[in-house]
């Protein structure tokens, strides 16, 4: 993996070298199918790999490299002069390499590459799947941030943009898609073949270039529009699966969801989608959500939804589609010319993603799971010892794949709302147009983006960025209010405190930054309380807004006002910090919460009030009994089933072992109610059910999801379809009510792919030291398991309830890392390092152990020791918060 790395000066000397007119790629992908591998044999491992590059050099006679990562390259030709494979290209030892060195350029090149790539089973590169239930075999590519070179040859990296021309031999009865619309029919190639030719796309980088080939169920649609200057805009669309899940597709919602974004963004952007067609592709064994590859988008099939699921999981789906289609403006039209500024994409396409939705489609509310869930995750990994400012310090390529983060994605996004807040929605679209006008098919950085926005808003945007793009950390805004006489307001004032990770970062101790934020501050009371009743809801009676800065800002609107029983900092949720209440305020919340009638300042105190659970200023029994007692009254699904998380979460590594069995019966009790009390047939009880299951340790409990499993027990509007049996499955097998037989018969009845995903996590979940030997064997020791079935495989063996079974493999852990990290693929490695790290051991013991690692290891890859400085913070963060739990329970 390191011989595979490249770093940022690199990339910029070649950029400074080279311009790329065009790829002609031909891959010939017949030995996809064919060898015997679905019924025992061996699965096809290469692909005969052909490229053609058209280049410039601005210095001739010098040097550079292209990348390729292939099992062989047989013949490189470079302006007709054969060079040879084992002179320049740099595999080893029967390894692949990952460069081809290329001396003596001219002023325009033509270089050709002739390679035997491989099929991946990693989801990095040409993905190979072949499904269980049918045997047919699906491929996918998936490239960023520089695994295009595992398909051909090129100039990896963003601002090297050239046209692609793909052609690519397959089954004639498969469909083969790529960016651009196919050259009319495909050409017969031989006995039961064909070749597909494909126009040459725009200038694109080859991290976002495509290709899906396989037996997938096509539907198509179109999208129309009239533009301004009178032509029609014809997007013809497509959305596939593979056929054993066509049963399930509800490509019709896709469409929906597809065309109210074409709509929003052609109003809003002023700049018609430039990629011709609209694929969406939904793949099998998918390492992310979603890529953004222009004309040709693949999602995770898990949006093909085999069972009944939340209105959430229908708003997740459409706001991902949308989160794509942002990209094909920002990303894909206008790309960053480093990975520094992966924020340009990927924050812009998560703000635009839910701005879009809320605005174009039926899911109206999309703000208050953006303030909950969302968040959530940025606020997480800004506290992490390695947080980053929003436009990061990118080194090399390891660096890139490990920033596709909470803070790229989700904090950005915050800062881009606290932004409009800041300069005006007008001002902040008109200068995406413009952008886009001024960059189209270009490569950009941080201050071409601020140049525009100056430009719109008229508001000096250096000062600005400065302080929420290129600092690290979230700051915490607290009311602090004084009351005269006759009960009224004398001074209303926020104080602003800079929190800082509790350890040190990788590059030294992060400093805390004062922020500039855009602020409604909202009084609540309880409606009733006047008539003396002390109950009703609690509503806002009173809002202002203001410019925070400096550690203590005056509300002088709000001076005179009658005492609320809740003051809430940045209602409506503008800009992004960690709210903290006044004693007060908590007491309300500790008695009221669940009368708040706004459903997103609900949400908005639900995630305060985690925050206050995770950094240890709340006991975790308290936090548990909120959910007790609050969570039955929580409208939004989506903020319910967030909650749900939280609460397992804090159970599982926040509460103090000793009180832990008590908790969990809390919960499982509090939940069997909520589930009997919902609406039949409601995303609520559903919601229940599946919270029950991952809190029920208790063999009454088990019984109940027995019955449910057999049909012998019934709660009404409960369909308790296959994906619900397999959640109810799980919890059975992790504490041994359910053997290897049980969940073999399972597999028989949902012998499918997800059904074989499932079958795994719950055979690695059983209580049994054999068990859990295997597992390890088999993710840690051995590369026979795809990247799905390791993923299945780490979530069954993580079972809260085996911490004693779990404890041998702590020291285990720590001898491994450093030879996976070597030796598997990067996404590979990832998984183990951060799925296998010994969390559940939350002990100083454990503590020591990694605090030992990292101070003995100081020259293990960075990326290596960022992934184990983040658990190790999160282990801490336990340990701080079960202290707490501990006082809580000697006041009590």
């Amino acid at each position: 993996m390191p011989g595979e790395n490249l770093t940022r000066d690199e990339a910029r000397e070649r950029a400074r070298l080279l311009s790329v007119d065009g790829y002609e790629v031909e891959l010939d992908l017949r030995s996809a199918v064919g060898s015997g591998a679905e019924a025992g044999g061996e699965e096809p491992r290469t692909f005969r790999s052909t490229t053609t590059i058209r280049f410039r050099c601005s210095q001739p006679g010098a040097g550079t490299f292209a990348d390729i990562v292939a099992p062989s390259v047989t013949s490189v030709v470079l302006n007709g002069r054969e060079l040879d494979p084992a002179a320049v290209y740099d595999a080893k030892n029967g390894h692949p390499g990952s460069r081809i060195v290329l001396d003596g350029l001219a002023a325009e090149n033509v270089l050709t590459v002739d390679a035997r790539c491989a099929y991946s089973r990693t989801g990095e590169g040409l993905h190979r799947f072949a499904d269980p239930e049918d045997g047919e075999v699906y491929l996918y590519t998936q490239y960023e941030p520089a695994d295009a070179r595992r398909v051909f040859a090129g100039f990896e990296q963003p601002d090297l943009k050239a046209s692609f021309t793909f052609s690519v031999t397959a089954p004639a009865d498969w469909t083969v898609l790529s960016n651009s619309a196919a050259e009319g029919a495909p050409a017969p190639a031989g006995t039961g073949a064909a070749t597909w030719r494909f126009v040459p796309t725009r200038p694109i980088s080859t991290y976002i270039t495509a290709v899906v080939a396989g037996p997938y169920h096509y539907v198509r649609d179109h999208y129309r529009r009239t533009l301004a200057d009178g032509s029609v805009l014809d997007i013809p669309l497509g959305a596939l699966c593979r056929r054993s899940l066509a049963k399930h597709f509800d490509a019709d919602d896709i469409f929906t969801i597809t065309k109210q974004g074409l709509d929003f963004f052609h109003d809003h952007f002023d700049y018609p989608y430039p990629f011709g067609k609209y694929d969406q592709a939904f793949v099998p064994e998918y390492n992310i959500g979603a890529m953004e590859n222009p004309g040709c988008v693949t999602f995770r099939e898990e949006f093909v939804f085999r069972g009944k699921v939340t209105r959430a999981s229908y708003e997740n789906r459409a706001n991902v589609i949308l989160h794509e289609m942002a990209h094909m403006w920002f990303g894909d039209l206008v790309t960053m010319e480093w990975w520094d500024d992966l924020w340009l994409k990927e924050s812009f396409a998560d703000f635009m993603g839910t701005f879009s939705l809320v605005e174009s489609t039926r899911f109206r509310d999309g703000w208050i799971t953006f303030a909950n869930r969302r968040k959530a995750w940025a606020y997480r990994a800004d506290q992490l010892p390695s947080t980053h400012p929003v436009t990061a310090d990118i080194r090399d390529l390891e660096d890139a794949k490990l920033n596709f983060d909470g803070i790229t994605y989700a904090k950005g996004a915050s800062v881009l709302k606290q932004l409009v807040a800041y300069v005006g929605r007008e001002a902040f679209l008109e200068g995406a147009r413009r952008y886009f006008q001024r960059h189209a098919y270009g490569n950009t950085r941080l201050e071409h983006l601020l140049e525009v926005l100056e430009e719109t808003s008229g508001r000096d945007m250096t000062t600005w960025s400065r302080a929420w793009l290129q600092t690290a950390g979230v700051n915490a805004l607290t009311p602090q209010a004084t009351y005269g006489a006759n009960d009224r307001i004398t001074e209303l004032a926020i104080l602003q405190e800079a929190t800082r990770p509790h350890a040190r970062a990788a590059d030294g101790p992060q400093e805390g930054t004062l922020r500039p934020h855009r602020v409604a501050v909202g009084l609540y009371r309880r409606e009733a309380a006047a008539l003396g009743t002390g109950t009703g809801p609690l509503v806002r009676y009173a809002r202002a807004e203001v410019d925070v800065a400096g550690p203590r800002t005056v509300v002088t609107e709000l001076t005179g006002t009658e005492r609320p029983d809740l003051i809430l900092v940045n209602d409506e949720d503008l800009t992004y910090c960690k709210i903290r209440f006044d004693e007060v305020s908590l007491a309300t919340l500790r008695q009221h919460l669940g009368d708040l009638t706004d459903p997103l300042a609900r949400a908005l105190c639900w995630s305060a009030l985690w925050n206050l659970t995770r950094d240890a200023l709340m006991p975790t029994r308290d936090f548990l009994d909120l959910v007790q007692r609050f969570a039955g009254q929580e409208s939004d699904i989506g903020v319910l089933q967030m909650v749900h998380a939280w609460a397992r979460s804090a159970l599982v590594h926040y509460a103090v072992p000793e009180w832990r069995e008590d908790g969990g019966r809390m919960l499982a009790d509090g939940a069997l109610r909520e589930l009997r009390l919902a609406e039949p047939g409601s995303g609520h009880q559903l919601a229940w059910a599946r919270f029950f299951a991952q809190v029920s340790t208790r063999p009454a409990d088990f019984q109940l999801l027995e019955g449910l499993l057999a049909g012998t027990a019934k709660i009404e509007g409960l369909d308790v379809d296959q994906e619900l049996r397999w959640a109810f499955l799980e919890p059975l097998a992790s504490h041994g009510v359910a053997d290897a037989s049980v969940i073999g018969a399972e597999l028989a009845r949902d012998d499918t792919a997800s059904g074989k995903r499932h079958q795994v996590r719950c055979l690695a979940a059983r209580p049994s030291a054999e068990v859990k030997a295997q597992a390890w064997a088999d993710v840690v020791e051995s590369d026979k398991l795809s990247n799905a079935l390791v993923e299945a495989t780490i979530a069954g063996f993580d079972q809260p309830g085996q911490r004693g079974l779990l404890a041998a493999y702590a020291p285990q852990y720590f001898a491994a890392i450093e030879r996976v990290w070597r030796e598997r693929s990067i996404e590979i490695a990832m998984a183990i390092v951060r799925g296998l790290y010994p969390i559940l051991q939350d002990d100083l013991r454990t503590l020591e152990r990694a605090q030992t690692w990292l101070k003995d290891h100081a020259e293990a890859p960075p990326a290596l020791r960022r992934l184990v400085l983040e658990a190790t913070d999160d282990l801490e963060r336990a340990l701080r918060a079960q202290e707490c739990d501990v006082a809580a329970a000697a006041r009590l």
